[in-house]
């Protein structure tokens, strides 16, 4: 995807080199905007192999209004499982296990998982429950009848708990857009790990965009990305000049069950993406 290789770019370009929370420093600028017209193929990025498993599974968590990773783990996805274990390593229970084992753990022992799998109010408590609102339930409904509205919009922010959340939310206000029968989408994400994240909430929020058009009766427009804090980490430059440096491939598409008529019906097993040939995957230490 150019979009994605020319944000790098200008990060390198125009960034400048900060400091963070997790101590790993950055090169990071300040807002910027990509767009991706969703006709022209499923935005799932070609210059590394992007691991969409983990992505549909965390969306269907998301939506599902979950916010305890038993359900990521069970299925063998770890993109969360970090932030709880930095938790547990502070408690007295703590019996010096590494990451995987604390992750076996969650996903054998359903009362462990329960006691230190909780994410607190994170992105599915404030979707389905914001102060005892449920934004997705509304927002459907919404653009079903009523599609001119300028107020279709989901916030994961909620002030009064981010003090309660492992991680506040990164890709944190969406507003959806009906014109010509297609459905859009503008995400703002205050804070954009671009090398790890970036690539993961491109697909997510597209993704997102295509199955509510589906439930909504309307075709996908484009999604809009705006960041706020768009950084690379000092510990990714390599990966992210090898990106830089490879050649871009068409994008793949992504087929998904027409059946599917309520956004809460999906499994994963809707979804199928077809002519998918990137380049070998890069790893990368998360920044927790």
């Amino acid at each position: 995807m150019k979009q994605y290789i020319d944000l790098c770019k200008y990060i390198l370009e125009n960034g400048v080199k900060k400091e963070d929370r997790t101590g790993t420093g950055t090169i990071s600028v300040f807002g910027y905007q990509m767009q991706f017209d969703l006709s022209e193929g499923f935005p799932l990025l070609t210059t590394k192999k992007v691991h969409l498993k983990s992505i549909i599974h965390e969306l269907l968590w998301f939506i599902s209004g979950s916010t305890n990773i038993k359900y990521l783990v069970d299925n063998d996805v770890r993109i969360w499982n970090e932030w709880p274990y930095e938790i547990y390593k502070k408690s007295s229970e703590f019996q010096n296990e590494t990451l995987e084992e604390f992750a076996s753990k969650i996903k054998d022992d359903a009362e462990f998982a329960k006691k230190w799998g909780n994410l607190g109010p994170v992105y599915g408590k404030q979707w389905r429950n914001f102060d005892g609102v449920d934004q997705l339930a509304e927002l459907i409904d919404q653009i079903k009848n009523n599609p001119n509205s300028r107020r279709l919009i989901i916030s994961a922010w909620n002030p009064s708990e981010v003090k309660d959340m492992a991680l506040p939310p990164c890709h944190a206000f969406m507003q959806f857009y009906v014109a010509e029968g297609k459905l859009s989408c503008q995400l703002y994400q205050r804070s954009a790990d671009v090398f790890l994240g970036v690539p993961f909430n491109i697909a997510s929020y597209a993704l997102f965009t295509m199955m509510i058009a589906q439930v909504c009766g309307l075709k996908p427009g484009k999604f809009v990305h705006t960041l706020g804090d768009a950084h690379i980490y000092l510990n990714h430059l390599e990966q992210i000049n090898k990106q830089i440096n490879r050649s871009l491939r068409k994008l793949p598409t992504m087929e998904i069950n027409p059946n599917v008529k309520s956004i809460f019906d999906f499994k994963y097993e809707d979804f199928n993406l077809k002519d998918y040939n990137p380049h070998s995957g890069l790893k990368g230490k998360v920044a927790v």
